[in-house]
């Protein structure tokens, strides 16, 4: 299986490029220098990046996302887990609810995905 790793300014521009997709570049250029303030050759550049790494395709100027957004997130969420916590969820969540308090309805929220995500056995 083919692992997509991504750099925090490539998640940046591949979150525009997943809201906006099919997009034809010129647009993608525009709307890149609204929110990221990158000029025409960074956006060339980080399309062609994208491209090499099979994220997104560009034909005839229009740019498709290959890869969908929540399997990236997924992948970047294992590695973030395995790189900082050894692989631990309850080491994860933990570290991330100290100092915190939740209210009613996320604590159900989260016993909910718990549970939804449970083995058997």
């Amino acid at each position: 299986m083919q692992t997509y790793e991504i750099w925090d300014s490539e998640y940046r521009f591949m979150t525009i490029v997943w809201d906006n997709a099919p997009i034809g570049s010129g647009a993608l250029c525009t709307l890149c220098l609204q929110q990221l303030g990158w000029k025409k050759s960074t956006v060339y550049n980080a399309i062609r990046k994208m491209c090499e790494k099979g994220l997104i395709q560009n034909e005839n100027a229009t740019v498709r996302v290959l890869v969908p957004r929540e399997q990236v997130q997924r992948e970047e969420s294992d590695a973030f887990l395995r790189r900082t916590f050894s692989g631990s969820l309850p080491g994860f969540l933990n570290a991330f609810l100290s100092g915190r308090t939740l209210s009613e309805k996320e604590a159900e929220e989260l016993k909910k995905l718990i549970d939804a995500h449970r083995k058997e056995g």
